[in-house]
């Protein structure tokens, strides 16, 4: 599969697997207003996953590829994978109000037991705020590996040349 479909691809089951969480913890709404509702007040963050995962996997594929060796594909991939997860979980606490995602008062409520209330009520005052935050941290990982493939390639080519 070429470099831009599989980054397509992995873009759109990203916000598909978002969604149908959104769906399956939101048992008090049809799916099709539960849907409705994240986008309302996450799209931002939900397009804003899609891409920047998706430009992240056209990266490593390009790289692929182009023969170029990324040292830090590894910690990228780790770095983008923990930044999508807190990013979708800050950004459900938003959708609790709207009556979506009524799992996650569950998880709001055990919050305090691991973290202390002080530190739960700045996540959950700020949650939006950190859900942009994570989605800067995607599209920095996403930075960063464009750099170093840039860099990479610019030295296979003056390693060609002598």
């Amino acid at each position: 599969m070429k470099p831009l479909g599989k980054a397509v691809l992995v873009g759109i089951i990203t916000i598909a697997v978002y969604l149908m969480v959104v769906v399956i913890t939101t048992p008090a709404l049809k799916p099709l207003d539960a849907i409705n509702a994240a986008f309302q007040l996450n799209s931002i963050v939900i397009i804003g996953m899609g891409i920047g995962i998706g430009l992240q996997v056209f990266l490593s594929e390009k790289s692929k590829l182009l023969g170029c060796n990324l040292n830090m594909k590894k910690k990228t991939f780790g770095g983008n994978t923990g930044s999508t997860a807190a990013t979708s979980f800050f950004s459900f606490f938003s959708l609790i109000p709207l009556g979506c995602c009524g799992w996650w008062l569950y998880a709001l409520s055990l919050l305090p037991s691991i973290v202390g209330t002080g530190i739960s009520a700045v996540l959950i005052e700020h949650s939006q705020v950190l859900s942009y935050v994570g989605l800067a941290i995607i599209f920095g990982f996403a930075g960063l590996t464009s750099y170093k493939l840039k860099r990479e390639v610019k030295l296979q080519k003056f390693l060609s040349l002598s």
